[in-house]
């Protein structure tokens, strides 16, 4: 890991966190954790658990997001890049199941977010949106409608 600029302890020791994460968890490298927090609770409803300056850990949705400032990777072999003003996530989407898509294209478009596509119905089965995060993250955050919400048949 790298530098930590939080004054005093945090809200649990690392390994306690790291034992109560499920198998599938998502870290986001952020630019400002405040930001990024804001941006989470307003548009995604997050609930937070705790942040401070180098950390936040939310849940959005089903999932258990960690959200770590860019100091806090300092040493890592990207940090030049990010440094740099490289594109976060370029080739990575994140795709929620579950959430309302025209509710959060509202919140995100009330927030100034970027919407890269409004909701639409579309050919997979999702009603979805494509939301990015002020550090470019992207989001495809939607619900199934039909004909993917009824029973399946294969053909055989």
């Amino acid at each position: 890991m790298g530098t930590k600029l939080r004054k005093g302890d945090p809200w649990m020791p690392g390994f306690r966190y790291g034992a109560l994460l499920p198998p599938l968890s998502l870290n986001l490298i952020v630019s400002e954790v405040a930001r990024a927090v804001a941006f989470y609770q307003t548009v995604f409803e997050a609930e937070v658990h705790y942040y401070d300056i180098d950390f936040a850990a939310v849940r959005v949705g089903p999932v258990e997001v960690m959200l770590h400032a860019d100091h806090t990777h300092d040493t890592h072999a990207w940090a030049a890049d990010l440094a740099a003003g490289a594109k976060r996530g370029v080739g990575l989407q994140l795709r929620l199941l579950g959430i309302d898509p025209d509710a959060l294209e509202f919140r995100a478009r009330n927030a100034g977010a970027t919407i890269v596509q409004a909701a639409e119905n579309k050919g997979h089965g999702w009603r979805e949106t494509l939301i990015r995060d002020p550090d470019g993250y992207e989001w495809a955050v939607g619900e199934l409608i039909a004909p993917a919400k009824g029973p399946f048949t294969p053909k055989l």
